[in-house]
C-alpha cells in the first residue's frame, strides 16, 4: 500500500512539475523581411527590426509566451554570422532557434510601408525638405498602408506551424513622418524610434500599430499550435571563482539568465560488477546557481547556495 501510495504522489508530483515547466513556451522574433518594399525613406531605417520590436513588446506584455530578450538574440544572431538576407527563410530561423534553446523562432515580412497619396512627394522624407523636422511634408489629408505577414517556424522540423497577417491603415489630417527630428539629412544617419510617442502619432504610425496589433493577436491565439517541450538541463562547473561559477552549458542547452540549477556533487558510483558498466552516480546537492549570462555553449551566475561549490560539480535543471 505504502509503495503504491508513493507511486501515485511520485507521478502527481512530476506531473506538476512539467506542467510548471511548461506553463510558457519559448519564442524569439527575428528582424522582419522587408525587401519586397520601395525604400522610399532613402537612408538606413531598418522597418522590419523596428516591427519586429513592435510585436516582442505586445507578446511580452500579454504574456503568453516567453519571450527571449532582444539584446541576447541580436548577440546570438552576430556569433552565428546571420544575414540580414536570411530573414525570412524558415531553415534558417530553425537553425537560430536550436541555438536559442526556444520552442519556435517567429520570422516575417513587410509587404507594405508607405502612403498612397502621390503629391505627399514622400521621397522628400530623405532631406529634400530639409529632414523630418521641418513639418513640410505629409501634412495634409493622406492615407498610409502597413502590412505585414508572420511564421511561427518549428526549431526541430523547420516546419511552419501558423502564419498571421497584419494590416493597417490610417486616413485622416496628419503627419506622415513630420516632426521626428532626424534632421537635414533624412534617415540616412540613423533610425525612427517606431516604440516612440512621436511615432505612434503619425499617420504611418498608427497604420503600424493597427498591423502589429493585428498579427500580435493572431500569434498570441494560436499559441495551442506551438509545441511545448520540457528542457532537461545537464552539465558541469567549469570555474568557480568566490561566489561566481562559469557553466560548460549555454543557450543551445536550454539554460537562460534568470534560471535556477541544482550543484551536484557524486558521493558514489555504483558500476555493474560482470561488466564494470556505471550503473547509476548517487549525488548529494550541494548548492544553487542562478545564472545572469550565458551565450550558446557557456554560462555564468552567482551562487545562491552552498558555500563548497567545486570545479567538476554536476549542474541540473531544477
Amino acid at each position: 500500500m505504502k509503495k503504491v501510495l508513493c507511486s501515485a504522489l511520485c507521478i502527481l508530483l512530476t506531473a506538476s512539475l512539467t506542467s510548471a515547466a511548461e506553463q510558457k513556451k519559448r519564442v524569439a522574433v527575428l528582424n522582419f523581411d522587408f525587401g519586397a518594399v520601395q525604400n522610399w525613406w532613402g537612408g538606413q531605417w531598418d522597418i522590419g527590426k523596428g516591427i519586429a520590436d513592435l510585436i516582442v513588446d505586445e507578446l511580452v506584455k500579454d504574456g503568453t509566451y516567453s519571450v527571449i530578450e532582444r539584446k541576447q538574440l541580436d548577440t546570438i544572431l552576430a556569433e552565428q554570422n546571420f544575414s540580414n538576407s536570411d530573414r525570412a527563410d524558415a531553415s534558417t530561423a530553425a537553425k537560430i532557434g536550436k541555438v536559442l534553446g526556444v520552442n519556435v523562432i517567429i520570422v516575417g515580412s513587410v509587404t507594405q510601408f508607405g502612403t498612397e497619396k502621390k503629391d505627399l512627394n514622400v521621397g522628400a522624407l530623405a532631406g529634400r525638405f530639409g529632414g523630418f523636422g521641418a513639418g513640410k511634408v505629409g501634412t495634409q489629408k493622406g492615407k498610409a498602408n502597413v502590412a505585414v505577414t508572420a511564421r511561427a517556424v518549428d526549431v526541430n522540423t523547420a516546419e511552419i506551424l501558423t502564419s498571421a497577417t497584419g494590416k493597417g491603415q490610417s486616413q485622416r489630417s496628419g503627419v506622415l513622418l513630420g516632426g521626428l527630428g532626424a534632421g537635414g539629412g533624412g534617415i540616412g544617419g540613423g533610425e525612427v524610434n517606431m516604440g516612440s510617442s512621436e511615432y505612434r502619432e503619425t499617420i504611418l504610425g498608427e497604420a503600424t500599430y493597427q498591423a502589429v496589433g493585428q498579427v500580435s493577436r493572431e500569434l498570441i491565439g494560436a499559441s495551442g499550435k506551438i509545441p511545448t517541450t520540457t528542457v532537461e538541463i545537464r552539465g558541469l562547473v567549469a570555474d568557480v571563482s568566490g561566489d561566481s561559477v562559469i557553466l560548460n552549458v549555454g543557450t543551445s542547452q536550454g539554460v537562460q539568465p534568470g534560471t535556477t540549477l541544482k550543484i551536484l556533487r557524486v558521493t558514489r558510483v555504483v558500476k555493474d560488477p560482470a561488466t564494470g558498466k556505471v550503473l547509476r552516480e548517487i549525488t548529494e546537492q550541494v548548492g544553487q546557481v542562478r545564472i545572469s549570462e550565458a551565450d550558446a555553449g557557456s554560462s555564468s551566475g552567482k551562487i545562491v547556495s552552498g558555500n563548497e561549490v567545486k570545479t567538476g560539480d554536476l549542474v541540473r535543471s531544477e
